[in-house]
């Protein structure tokens, strides 16, 4: 392996690679690194035999590996592919590593960087990690070295990209465990959905599911990644009404260090976090106008641009939007864009009323009563006939939502609720009058349980504040 006189010396040499570590692609010891066979790596050196070199030892371990001669070859590439993981040498004719990787921080180069290089010494490794730079390896180095690096800035992303996504899960919905449950039921309305997605969750297409709060939407959506060939990638739910209008784009979309004020770092947003797998953007009826003309476009070009940013980044992911609004209505009185609602409406899967999926409600009942039961550490409450016929006749304005929040509070309780059950006559369960009347007295009670607070309420209920306060309106009229 023959290298530049100039920096020969201080490269690796047959002497020091690890042949047999760089054939397999494995690190010295045997360890083996899941990540590394979906990772895609940029080399930025201008020697041929270190590029060959690294080429060698990461090709077998790594999805995708590309080299750049320089660093305005290296700058290119970044404008066309995505990269994990970026090798850089320090000294190369022109600019150096360090002066490059810092310009390409200030302008929204977000992958891992670890930069390679024979003379060490501590302002290096101090404007090394100023300009971004996550490792900093010596030359000579064996093979294993540089796997070693690599398999830790892949962990590290990924851990760092999954608490961010959990967080911001735990903050977008407090009802995690009911949104992660299947889609169950055997009535035609569920069999019909889950045959729906079963026939295009392998697809690429863009799907749009709707239906009232609580129908199941997110279940759904979790349905379609799992089946599809992303279910080994990440799903990341995003709840657009729960974000402020003035930071929904960075969210989505990331941003650099100083784009804003208080942005002390850059981050990349949840459509990067959610490369490889599926974005689901739910309530996608609640995005402001500024922002549904920025998705369309990212739509078209699969692409997106972080805040204060001069480079666009390619994505390559799965989306599934979800709106309990009518959408078709809110492009008429100009509060959605019709060029994204038709954009985005290629796919629609309806999520039906829980009302109208028959003996549904009964098997969910008994489904939630177990497993809550077993979470809670508590004995599980008998469901007797006059509790089936209520669960029956009850209109669920809450739809699923409702009757899981209804059985956990049930469990707390020791009792179903003496007002929700209704009279123990069932003849008397089954009018319409007495259904207007449990939904009354049931609302009543937890509003009553709550000390009038309606956002709780809505909150235990599963159904919107506007919903109750609609309600009200209604039986003080």
């Amino acid at each position: 392996m023959n290298f530049p006189t100039s920096k020969a010396s201080a490269a690796a040499s047959p002497a020091t690679v690890n042949e047999p570590a760089a054939r397999s692609g494995k690190p010295a010891g045997g360890s083996e690194f899941s990540a590394l066979a979906q990772a895609s790596i940029l080399i930025v050196d201008d020697e041929p035999g270190m590029r060959n070199f690294l080429v060698r030892t990461l090709g077998p371990s790594c999805k995708h590996v590309e080299e750049a001669a320089d660093t305005d070859e290296a700058s290119r590439k970044l404008d066309k592919s995505r990269f994990d993981v970026v090798i850089l040498d320090n000294i190369m004719p022109g600019k150096n590593g360090v002066d490059w990787l810092a310009e390409q921080r200030a302008v929204g180069f977000f992958a891992d960087a670890i930069l390679i290089t024979a003379y060490a010494d501590l302002d290096t490794a101090i404007q090394a990690l100023r300009a971004g730079a996550v490792d900093f390896v010596l030359k000579p180095f064996r093979s294993n070295q540089i796997l070693n690096a690599v398999a830790r800035c892949l962990d590290r992303v990924r851990l760092q990209r999954e608490n961010y996504v959990l967080r911001y899960a735990l903050r977008a919905s407090s009802d995690r465990t009911f949104l992660r449950d299947n889609l169950i039921g055997e009535s035609p309305a569920a069999r019909s959905v889950r045959e729906t997605i079963a026939r295009v969750a392998r697809l690429p297409t863009s799907i749009l599911l709707t239906g009232e709060s609580g129908t199941g939407k997110e279940v759904a959506a979790r349905s379609i990644h799992s089946l599809s060939d992303r279910a080994d990638k990440p799903f990341v739910p995003v709840n657009c009404a729960a974000i402020p209008p003035e930071m929904i784009e960075a969210e989505l979309f990331g941003h650099i260090k100083g784009a804003f004020t208080g942005a002390d770092s850059g981050r990349e947003g949840l459509f990067l976090y959610a490369h490889g797998g599926t974005l689901f953007l739910d309530e996608i009826g609640e995005l402001p106008l500024p922002m549904q003309s920025k998705l369309l476009r990212v739509l078209e070009d699969r692409r997106v641009r972080p805040v204060g940013s001069e480079r666009e980044v390619p994505v390559d992911l799965r989306l599934i939007f979800a709106t309990n609004a009518d959408l078709q209505k809110a492009v008429e009185k100009g509060r959605f864009r019709a060029d994204l609602y038709y954009r985005l409406n290629v796919m629609q899967i309806h999520l039906p009323l829980l009302k109208d999926r028959g003996d549904d409600v009964q098997e969910l009942a008994t489904i939630f009563m177990n497993k809550l039961s077993t979470q809670l550490g508590m004995p599980p409450v008998p469901i007797d006939s006059a509790v089936r016929a209520a669960l029956a006749s009850y209109d669920w304005p809450g739809n699923v939502r409702e009757l899981r929040n209804l059985i956990e509070r049930t469990l707390i309780l020791g009792a179903f609720p003496d007002d929700f059950a209704g009279p123990r006559n069932e003849g008397q369960v089954g009018t319409a009058d007495s259904l207007a009347d449990l939904e009354r007295r049931h609302i009543l009670s937890v509003l009553k349980e709550t000390c009038g607070n309606r956002e709780e309420a809505a909150r235990r209920l599963g159904i919107s504040r506007k919903t109750i306060d609609r309600k009200l309106a209604l039986w003080n009229g």
